[in-house]
């Protein structure tokens, strides 16, 4: 995610192993870097491997705080006088955009309790991404999760016990960390998007910033998996945050971009200034095409299932849902999807979640004859079963914040003016909790009551660099909230983390 093989090929690595693979070949004309987790397989795997040394030197470095009895244990193996230096080089976590990471987890709790091993692998990853970041933060919490508040406790205890490693230059604000529980808002992971990395994971998934297009009709062998990295593609830099029109017209112009670069065939090369021009500039050209033919393919794909799935209708529904609150007009649409045969299951599915998060204690409910229709449909329980598992997660009786009512007259009269900015917006009225949270946080307005700090003291000034991380994932619509935050506050960093990114699949 971080660093290409072609890049470390440039730093010349041309060997890369993984720990746990058998039957490696000794090579001692070779110098090893080992970059790991500090788990205690890892551990017993170097200490087997120090006892029998392939290479002539190891230089080792943990992506996190190691214990000093794990180093014993690694001196006590290295009877050979192998190893050159051991280094704790943070970067327990993956990054996943300049302003956003992840720490790969699935399902971290267990009903409302955290599962302990992931409870210990959050609170390594955090602790290295402030490390990494050189924070030591004061920590708010969300009062209504008690996930939240174990994981603010057991990240304050490490910041207590390697307090030497904590010991950052104080800044005038200090750094905040604000965690926050999924289960507040279980609407932003239900639905589509149309800005284009977060389509993308909706629609194909991303997966350490891979896509898998094997499904895709008549797809080239070559083109089966893509990686879209903002680092290493400057079309997916620019156009990761524009929404799906404007990536249309941006693919046009890239591609009338590449026809007019393109090597002439018919050019004759005749000197050799011409061949050495043709030479220099083939790489370039080799790179754009491949830019080219992955980026059309990618939009290509997307578009298609957009059609085949309904899904500007669909989305239209969903936003309904999330944003306004007319229920029998809300009922009607959902039920005509339904009964449509374009309609994915689900997507039928996803728009029976949001009818059941959004109006589960209204009095007229329509669930139960929507459940009926869903289970018709399909002729399983299964999504039934999971409608009613998405509101115990994220219903009413758990949710410690006001997810749907407009909090005053001025959020009102914001929303109708933001509605009447062009009806193309009717597919990205939704905004995440997320948004308002951080919004309030800027402000100062963030109520302790709700979010209280861990600890005594808080924070006399506004807040300037913000860590805000999500048990049970974060979402690529929350990371666009963040980017626009950031860029509309100058002065104000915001850092978004998650036990994982989701889409509605996760």
């Amino acid at each position: 995610v971080v660093y290409t093989q072609s890049e470390i090929l440039q730093r010349e690595v041309y060997l890369f192993e993984r720990l746990d693979s058998p039957n490696r070949e000794p090579m001692k004309h070779l110098k090893a870097i080992c970059f790991l987790r500090p788990t205690k397989e890892n551990v017993e795997l170097l200490v087997q491997e120090l006892r029998r040394p392939k290479y002539s030197v190891y230089f080792i470095y943990f992506s996190n705080v190691i214990s000093k009895s794990d180093v014993k244990a690694l001196a006590e193996a290295d009877e050979q006088e192998v190893v050159a230096e051991v280094q704790e080089f943070y970067g327990d976590y993956i990054a996943v955009n300049p302003h956003v990471f992840s720490l790969n987890l699935l399902g971290c709790c267990r009903g409302r309790s955290w599962d302990p091993a992931q409870l210990a692998r959050t609170t390594q990853g955090l602790t290295a991404l402030l490390l990494s970041l050189k924070k030591c933060p004061m920590i708010r919490y969300q009062l209504s999760s008690e996930p939240a508040k174990r994981l603010a406790e057991c990240v304050k205890q490490v910041i207590t016990k390697e307090y030497e490693l904590f010991d950052f230059r104080r800044t005038e604000v200090p750094p905040l960390l604000l965690i926050l529980d999924r289960s507040d808002d279980a609407i932003t992971p239900l639905l589509n998007q149309w800005t284009y990395q977060a389509m993308v994971h909706e629609l194909l998934g991303i997966n350490n910033n891979r896509i898998d297009l094997s499904r895709v009709p008549g797809i080239s062998k070559d083109l089966r998996e893509v990686v879209l990295s903002a680092e290493n593609d400057e079309f997916y830099a620019n156009n990761m945050y524009l929404n799906f029109a404007e990536i249309g017209t941006n693919i046009k112009n890239l591609m009338e971009d590449f026809q007019r670069r393109k090597p002439k065939e018919q050019q004759k090369l005749e000197s050799i200034a011409d061949m050495k021009a043709f030479v220099e500039n083939y790489p370039q050209f080799k790179k754009m095409s491949g830019t080219v033919s992955k980026h059309v393919t990618v939009v290509g794909e997307l578009s298609r299932l957009v059609a085949e799935r309904n899904l500007l209708e669909v989305s239209e529904v969903e936003q309904e849902l999330a944003c306004q609150s007319d229920h029998s007009s809300a009922l009607q649409s959902v039920r005509r999807l339904l009964q449509s045969p374009r309609v994915s299951e689900l997507d039928a599915a996803r728009l029976v979640m949001l009818y059941a998060l959004r109006y589960e204690r209204h009095g007229s409910s329509g669930l139960p004859a929507l459940l009926e229709e869903l289970r018709s449909r399909g002729g399983t329980d299964r999504y039934r079963k999971l409608v009613s598992a998405v509101v115990e997660y994220g219903g009413k009786r758990v949710r410690g914040s006001d997810l749907f009512s407009p909090k005053d007259a001025v959020a009102i009269t914001k929303q109708f003016l933001k509605g009447l900015k062009g009806i193309e917006n009717v597919y990205t009225q939704h905004q995440p909790l997320l948004q308002e949270t951080l919004d309030q946080l800027i402000k100062g307005k963030l109520k302790d009551s709700q979010y209280p700090y861990l600890g005594p003291n808080t924070l006399r000034d506004r807040p300037q660099d913000i860590i805000v991380f999500l048990i049970g994932g974060a979402t690529y619509e929350e990371a666009l909230a963040v980017f626009n935050l950031n860029r509309s506050n100058p002065g104000v960093r915001i850092v978004l983390g998650g036990t994982t990114i989701h889409n509605t699949r996760r």
